[in-house]
């Protein structure tokens, strides 16, 4: 076997339909798009969730509950995801650097999951109280970031 002779398997590529071409083809004069109409012209493209006049289910289904649009988000990071950087003192940057967080302008608040047995500074936006008593047990300190950045 080389790369001469490799074939797909039988039935994985079908012909394409070719459409407007021809009486013979079974598919020429309007191409399968019927006489007339709104779907009958070249270039048409329905709206995302266009019934075709129907009222839309989102428009259909009620409103429900409340955005608050003044809360604070926060990018969760765990105690054992902490766990492959090593150095004395972990912040935002490092977080980025390790891949934990996309932006070092996200808001990080720093949850429990997982073992912490290392003396190490952890700087954060938030901390839960079980993640900070942990950080703390184990002789390191759990510093809040004030504002957006470090």
């Amino acid at each position: 076997m080389n790369l001469s002779n490799l074939r797909s398997p039988k039935g994985a590529k079908s012909k394409t339909r070719r459409v407007g071409r021809g009486p013979g083809s079974g598919r020429g004069k309007t191409a399968g798009r019927g006489h007339k109409g709104q779907l009958s012209g070249a270039g048409y493209s329905a709206m995302k969730g266009f019934e075709g006049g129907q009222m839309p289910l989102v428009r259909r289904l009620p409103k429900r509950g409340f955005t608050n649009i003044f809360r604070t988000a926060y990018t969760v990071v765990n105690l054992d995801r902490l766990d492959k950087i090593a150095k004395d003192e972990i912040a935002p940057k490092d977080l980025v650097e390790a891949r934990l967080i996309k932006k070092e302008s996200e808001r990080v608040k720093i949850l429990a999951r997982g073992p912490w047995t290392k003396p190490i500074t952890v700087r954060a936006h938030a901390f839960s109280a079980s993640a900070r008593r942990k950080i703390e047990a184990a002789g390191g300190k759990a510093l809040l970031i004030e504002g957006r950045h470090a």
